[in-house]
């Protein structure tokens, strides 16, 4: 799976900003009525959960930015406090890594970072994703670790959940828990990057939760 981070070097969007609307992006794209039975992502989306769930993190700015807007995918954006721009980020159906729309192709992957501001405005939200301390990631990365995260909590979630999750926007809180606080907990969702990119092998990236169950 594709996605799209707005990248905009005058109104730069917090990380955590851009990680919750990264989760809610993906997940909204699931929930799509196109990838229902029947509809036109339905076989796309198939074939992506039953094989290796991989999500590639590009980001543009300006008039690439648009351009990736003409293409199929579902967009979410998210307001950041006074002094940050929004964070936006548009989820694309998963499909093969080539050949690409050529909006896609030309934009940059590797190294994609945002301020490392942490306190989320999302207080309230039914989700919780949490963060590992223990690992270093780049924003883009980290995005898709908790889209992953978000992903993984939906696909277990009952009906009750899942419908009032949908109410709620598909909001999510990212949250840091501090080193003893990770090594302590569990969460019904955990997520192992297998080291493909950044980091050197297998290692606990995100959680997730129900709020309620915290």
């Amino acid at each position: 799976m594709q996605f799209v981070v707005l990248r905009d070097k005058h109104a730069m969007a917090r990380e955590v900003d851009v990680c919750e609307a990264a989760a809610r992006a993906v997940v909204a794209l699931l929930d799509d009525e196109r990838c229902a039975p029947g509809g036109p992502w339905n076989e796309a989306v198939r074939t992506w959960t039953g094989g290796r769930i991989r999500k590639l993190v590009r980001r543009a700015d300006g008039k690439r930015w648009d351009d990736v807007q003409l293409l199929p995918g579902v967009l979410v954006t998210q307001d950041g406090p006074d002094g940050f721009g929004p964070a936006g980020v548009r989820a694309f159906p998963p499909g093969p890594v080539r050949p690409l729309p050529r909006a896609l192709a030309k934009l940059q992957m590797g190294g994609t970072s945002f301020p490392p501001e942490h306190g989320s405005s999302s207080t309230g939200a039914l989700a919780v994703i949490e963060a590992s301390p223990l690992e270093e990631l780049t924003s883009g990365k980290l995005a898709a670790q908790c889209a992953h995260a978000a992903q993984r909590l939906y696909e277990i979630s009952d009906a009750v959940h899942r419908d009032a999750w949908r109410a709620d926007g598909f909001r999510v809180e990212v949250r840091w828990p501090s080193p003893d606080e990770w090594t302590a907990g569990s969460r019904p969702v955990s997520v192992i990057d297998v080291g493909f990119t950044e980091l050197a092998g297998p290692a606990e990236t995100t959680r997730a939760a129900w709020r309620a169950d915290l």
